[in-house]
């Protein structure tokens, strides 16, 4: 942008900040994760009202602000599993793995996502090879096998 259009008194002018990336993946939510979209669009809602003269915080507030709208207004809610028979989205999968592991993921959607806390992501590559899968299907995950042990 050219000095021109910029104001003289402006000493730090705000660096533009990138645009937070959105998925080119469906934005499947669960109907808890779309209540959490919901939540922190009002949040940041809020906090750009009351942000005051502080250009650099308005702007991150902003893009953040821009995001999680855009994501709300993709979000295609997704009902509860219709049975525990085969992987679904909103699934609870047990799996053991060849190296004697045994772990539990709730495949969710991917701002839902907290592996650390059980829940993976539908695109992540464990819960794409366990989509559709049954109870005592082995999936190629990771580089070695797990055999599927619960749904629920």
């Amino acid at each position: 942008m050219s000095r021109a259009f910029v104001k003289q008194d402006d000493e730090n002018p705000v660096e533009d900040l990138p645009e937070r990336p959105v998925s080119s993946a469906p934005n499947l939510v669960t109907p808890q994760g779309f209540a959490a979209i919901e939540a922190e669009v009002a949040r940041l809602s809020e906090a750009l009202a009351n942000a005051g003269d502080d250009r650099a915080e308005r702007a991150r507030i902003g893009r953040d602000l821009r995001y999680w709208t855009a994501r709300r207004g993709s979000a295609q809610v997704m009902a509860p599993p219709p049975d525990s028979e085969t992987v679904h989205f909103g699934s609870t999968v047990t799996i053991d793995r060849d190296d004697g592991r045994r772990q539990t993921f709730r495949i969710v959607g991917e701002d839902e996502a907290e592996p650390e806390h059980g829940t993976i992501s539908h695109i992540a590559p464990v819960a794409r090879a366990l989509m559709g899968k049954s109870v005592g299907d082995v999936v190629q995950v990771a580089g070695g096998e797990a055999e599927i042990v619960e749904i629920a």
